[in-house]
């Protein structure tokens, strides 16, 4: 994901933003030699001689920051790693950061990461793209208008096998709530009033899901949602369903229903979309197939979060990391009541 932000501001897409330095411990470490290493080798190489962009395996190593520049750190590592990387930026003198979701493994690290940013004043705003996709916008304008529930469905292309699943459920063990469907859950705290003391009732669609426990390439087990849909009520009367998938395909949408008949949809990537999205596959092959989809949506909360750095303008749309905080809690609070339901 870290590369795909980079390409992105190295062509250009993002005028507020100029891309200086990539720190990267793994490749530019012990992991210079192994599998993608070559590969980010030659694209460091394209990267210096082309855009004059500097490398380093520590934020440690960082130039001083020259008087009268603001810095902005980008954070797309590990979830794990978070909390070390958002300490050392603020050490950098970093004035914002743009930190990847879900911010880190658990409420209680995001919250204090939250308030070291806020006691050095660090503005620290969050990579919740779907916040501002065409997809989910088009629903929510149609609910208001006309009425109805929405539902927002996730998708992934993993294969359906327990090898495929056992690597995925390894290699995302916070697990599905924390991290495919995370963007679903801070669309429910940022627009429809969910928190973990509004929530009046959460009720799981058991036809629908699946919980199981797999092998990861390690041999350890691990337990989490291979699909998920649940409804949640709130107390102050509203509703909203998600709907996640790991082996459902590469288009996400969502979608309106009234008297139990769906009366709209808009999905991701639309038509409108599909020849960017083919481009993109041709330009990148090998890539994440949602990096293309939702493309346009990382340029849109880059482009904010750096103007907001730059000038102070209003970073419309994206989540703050209180509402990452929240939607974090949302998502230990729901993990466990949706475990026990499907048990």
């Amino acid at each position: 994901m870290g590369w795909y932000h980079a390409v992105q501001m190295l062509e250009g897409r993002c005028p507020s933003a100029a891309l200086c330095y990539v720190v990267e411990p793994w490749f530019l470490g012990p992991g210079a030699e192994g599998p993608g290493g070559p590969e980010f080798a030659a694209w460091r190489k394209e990267a210096e001689e082309k855009h004059g962009v500097e490398f380093f395996s520590a934020v440690a190593d960082l130039p001083a920051l020259p008087d009268g520049v603001k810095r902005l750190a980008l954070i797309s590592g590990r979830t794990a790693d978070n909390p070390k990387f958002l300490s050392q930026c603020i050490e950098a003198k970093c004035s914002s950061i743009y930190l990847e979701k879900p911010g880190a493994p658990t409420v209680a690290e995001l919250e204090a990461m939250r308030d070291e940013a806020k006691a050095s004043n660090v503005t620290v705003l969050m990579g919740y793209n779907k916040n501002v996709c065409k997809f989910v916008r088009k629903a929510r304008e149609y609910q208001e208008a006309n009425g109805g529930t929405i539902t927002f469905v996730s998708n992934n292309a993993y294969e359906n096998t327990p090898e495929s699943l056992g690597e995925c459920f390894e290699r995302n063990r916070e697990g599905m709530l924390k991290n495919m469907a995370i963007h679903e859950l801070a669309l429910l705290v940022s627009f429809f009033d969910v928190t973990v003391e509004n929530i009046e009732s959460c009720e799981a669609d058991k036809e629908f899901s699946s919980c199981q426990t797999l092998k990861g390439p390690s041999g350890s087990d691990f337990t989490d949602f291979d699909k998920i849909k649940f409804t949640i009520k709130t107390k102050t009367g509203k509703e909203v369903s998600v709907q996640a998938d790991r082996c459902g395909g590469s288009v996400s949408w969502a979608m309106v229903e009234k008297d139990g008949k769906e009366v709209f949809r808009h999905s991701m990537p639309d038509e409108e979309d599909n020849a960017n999205v083919a481009a993109l596959e041709k330009k990148y092959p090998g890539a994440m197939p949602y990096f293309f989809s939702q493309d346009p949506d990382y340029v849109t909360v880059k482009e904010r979060v750096a103007a907001n750095c730059a000038t102070g303008a209003e970073a419309t749309g994206i989540a703050t990391i209180d509402i990452g905080v929240e939607t974090l809690r949302v998502a230990e609070y729901l993990t466990p009541t949706l475990q026990k339901q499907l048990a």
